[in-house]
């Protein structure tokens, strides 16, 4: 008995949730609301009516959200002050001194989170090896004075070299925190990490999104235990779930909280069919933007450096690459004439012109009814109706405007175009780190992912297509299936032939002790550690895993092998260690799921425009297809959150675990 499980993802157009109980999988999909709380228990009503099942009968609820990254990208994150070293109030303004576009000679850098007027410095000295220079306390009261003056609503404290020796940032982060009624945010606490910009942007960021973590994870608390829902486990960016708790004290965490909980789905739900792929290309297409990433050896590709909104922030993420190209994703032509896709959406209100909530800009959801893989009588989210003459006059619009010849045509350029777009991520993360898209398959999933998957693949040369089961809400199923994850770091930096295989030992005891002191259970809880390794001389680390005891020379192989697979070469140079990593897992068993499927699936025809024409296509609803099945292309199949578009000369068969699984046929 798998317990009677939820999981709730905001998107931005809706709001998707995976209720799991008994074998069974029921799902369902609700417009996000400004409150994304709100969204979110009607979610879980709507899931649980379905199923028939009292709320307070959830054993689970895990979740996924957007706050954090609406904060940046919207810019209205918390009023935020910064305290540094005299003399590094201005760090976040300087950056790393690069231009954004090399060309261009307008070209502006993103305005810092914090204002000049509330940068305030304070009289320390720590240096790699110590402190040279305490704090002075009264100075420390003095600079709260004035910020309380100020009437922030967060800060953020980055001392010089704070990563190595947090004493004076400890006493600052103590004092302010006595001093002042808003959330501190400490940079030995966020990223106990060398590099001065990153670590204080990355800070600066969690202070600035902190106020609204815990403004919504309170209120979404209490909503949950009104309702006798179980209290909110949370999806953080490095792809598991930790407590409630603990991302309001870490805010910066959540930043890709939902597109990280879409790779684990789909690396759990598109699990090794024996096939001889060298991993999986997950795709996901949803209201405002569409996410890609890389899966091999059945683990999602992780990274340590992220950004976003052109913030850098570094904190254990799973490594997506976003484009601004989801469904609700606005149609434009640029000043030269060309037609363009986002990064600008239609969001969930008023939504595309289809919705008919009053919008009337085109967007890509438009042009899928325009083609016809979306059909007049199709409701999304198996309740909201299409206005199909609403999505031609806003494709007519455009057409005059860029002129082109009719709807038709301006909506099979929109589709075209967005292609493009995503086409362009899943070669940044295959072909241009030395992948051969070729020898991957895709897996298409969110709301708008499989209406275009197939279609892209053909253009890639991928040959193999798999759509799971509940692709468009793969995200909230994620959250069934992730681990609950914790990561630590600290910087260590010594040659790696210099090394002191006990003193490196130590670090590691002591950052797993601060991660096993917080997990849920520490009987199942697994360490894994890893290093930060760089050739002398270099910028820049590859993180590698490492044993323990330490082992210098099996570290430096490791080392030369990521290299060589990253860049083509290794070198007869030293190594250096630059950081210690340490992970710990605790698993969480995968919902035990059944698929039966079966009865008359063929629901009827539509016309649908593919690249050579205008078919009469086979329409199928996808839960009434049976293990061993077979759809020939042209074929639309349909589900309450998603359609799959089968174009010609493409097949799909229906796997056991009711996986779609689409291969380019003989031609």
């Amino acid at each position: 008995m798998d317990g009677r499980r939820i999981g709730v993802d905001v998107g931005g157009t809706f709001t998707d949730v995976c209720l799991s109980l008994d074998g069974e999988l029921v799902t369902a999909k609700v417009p996000s609301t400004d409150d994304q709380s709100e969204g979110v228990m009607a979610g879980i009503e709507k899931a649980c009516e379905s199923a028939g099942i009292d709320p307070e009968t959830l054993t689970e609820f895990s979740h996924a959200m957007t706050v954090s990254v609406n904060a940046l990208l919207e810019e209205d994150g918390a009023k935020t002050a910064l305290v540094a070293t005299e003399g590094f109030g201005d760090v976040l303004e300087i950056g790393r001194q690069d231009r954004p576009s090399l060309y261009d000679l307008d070209a502006e850098k993103p305005t810092p989170l914090v204002p000049r007027r509330h940068r305030f410095e304070v009289d320390e000295r720590t240096t790699t090896d110590g402190v040279e220079r305490p704090v002075d306390d009264a100075e420390v009261e003095a600079v709260a004075e004035r910020i309380r003056e100020a009437d922030v609503e967060a800060v953020a404290v980055s001392l010089l070299h704070a990563y190595a020796h947090p004493e004076n940032e400890a006493r600052v982060a103590e004092i302010l925190r006595s001093e002042l009624d808003v959330p501190v945010s400490a940079s030995h606490e966020v990223l106990a990490e060398f590099r001065e910009y990153e670590r204080t942007s990355t800070t600066a960021v969690d202070a600035y999104v902190r106020p609204a973590i815990d403004r919504y994870v309170s209120h979404l608390t209490e909503r949950a235990r009104d309702r006798g829902v179980p209290q909110p486990r949370i999806m953080q960016a490095n792809g598991g779930i930790t407590d409630a708790e603990t991302v309001r004290q870490n805010a910066v965490s959540t930043v890709l909280s939902g597109p990280a909980a879409g790779v684990v789905g789909a690396s759990a739900m598109a699990a090794d069919d024996g096939s001889d792929l060298s991993g999986l290309v997950t795709f996901d297409m949803g209201g405002t933007s569409s996410d890609v990433s890389l899966v091999r050896d059945g683990e999602a590709e992780r990274t340590t450096t992220g950004v976003i909104n052109d913030r850098p922030i570094k904190t254990p993420m799973v490594d997506i690459e976003t484009v601004g190209a989801g469904g609700g994703s606005i149609a434009w032509v640029d000043a030269g004439g060309a037609l363009r896709i986002g990064p600008r959406s239609a969001g969930a209100e008023p939504g595309p012109a289809c919705y008919g909530k009053g919008g009337t800009e085109p967007t890509v959801t438009d042009a899928n009814l325009v083609l016809g893989y979306i059909g007049g009588s199709t409701s999304l989210g198996g309740e909201m109706s299409l206005d199909e003459a609403a999505a031609h006059d806003a494709l007519a619009d455009l057409a005059d405007e860029a002129g082109m010849d009719g709807p038709l045509a301006a909506a099979r350029g929109v589709y075209r175009v967005a292609n493009a777009n995503m086409t362009r991520a899943i070669r940044s993360v295959t072909v241009e780190r030395g992948y051969d898209p070729r020898k991957f398959g895709l897996v298409a999933f969110g709301g708008a992912g499989p209406m275009h998957a197939i279609s892209i693949a053909d253009g890639l040369d991928i040959d193999r297509v798999i759509i799971p089961r509940a692709s468009g809400v793969l995200s909230a199923y994620g959250l069934l299936a992730a681990d609950e994850k914790r990561d630590a770091v600290r910087t260590f930096q010594r040659p790696v032939a210099d090394v002191d295989p006990d003193a490196v030992d130590a670090v590691y005891e002591e950052l797993s002790a601060e991660l096993l002191a917080e997990v849920s259970d520490r009987e199942r809880a697994t360490v894994t550690c890893s290093a930060d390794l760089r050739y002398a001389g270099q910028s820049f680390e590859l993180t590698v895993d490492v044993d323990r005891p330490f082992d210098a020379e099996e570290a430096r192989a490791r080392f030369g092998d990521a290299h060589e697979s990253a860049y083509g070469y290794r070198a007869d140079e030293p190594v250096e260690l630059v950081n210690c990593r340490v992970t710990t897992t605790v698993p969480r068993s995968e919902p035990s799921l059944e698929y039966t499927g079966g009865g008359d699936a063929r629901k009827g025809t539509r016309d649908a425009t593919f690249a050579d024409g205008t078919h009469e296509t086979p329409v199928y609803g996808r839960e009434r297809l049976a293990p061993g099945d077979a759809v020939d292309g042209p074929a639309i199949v349909e589900g309450d959150e998603s359609t799959i578009v089968v174009p010609p000369a493409w097949e799909v068969q229906v796997r056991d675990d009711g996986a779609l699984l689409a291969q380019k046929g003989d031609t």
